[in-house]
């Protein structure tokens, strides 16, 4: 029997323990990402046709140019390679040992 007295919490566990923990938290940060990644897909879409009605104006379209779109795209750009990371890394711990 190991004795894990005065040991940290995380340093005491079983290796296969410690992988499954690390994995649990790899998804949950996945999970994470992925409803950024919704949130920010949501707030780059036009409302509606993506035309803002103008009456009166002798146009039925005016295009609104926003500075906003582009640090959204940079944005989602960050959330896609931070999620590509961590699928590595969980696809990794899985292939160092016991499936997880």
């Amino acid at each position: 029997m190991l004795n894990y007295a005065g040991t940290p919490p995380l340093a005491a566990m079983a290796e296969t323990d410690s992988r499954q923990l690390i994995a649990a938290e790899l998804r949950s940060l996945i999970a994470r990402i992925e409803i950024s990644m919704r949130l920010v897909d949501a707030a780059m879409q036009p409302d509606g046709d993506g035309a803002i009605s103008s009456s009166g104006l002798g146009s039925t379209e005016i295009v609104v140019l926003d500075d906003v779109t582009p640090r959204y795209a940079t944005t989602s750009a960050a959330l896609n390679s931070c999620r590509a990371e961590l699928d590595r890394a969980l696809q990794d711990l899985s292939e160092s040992g016991n499936p997880v």
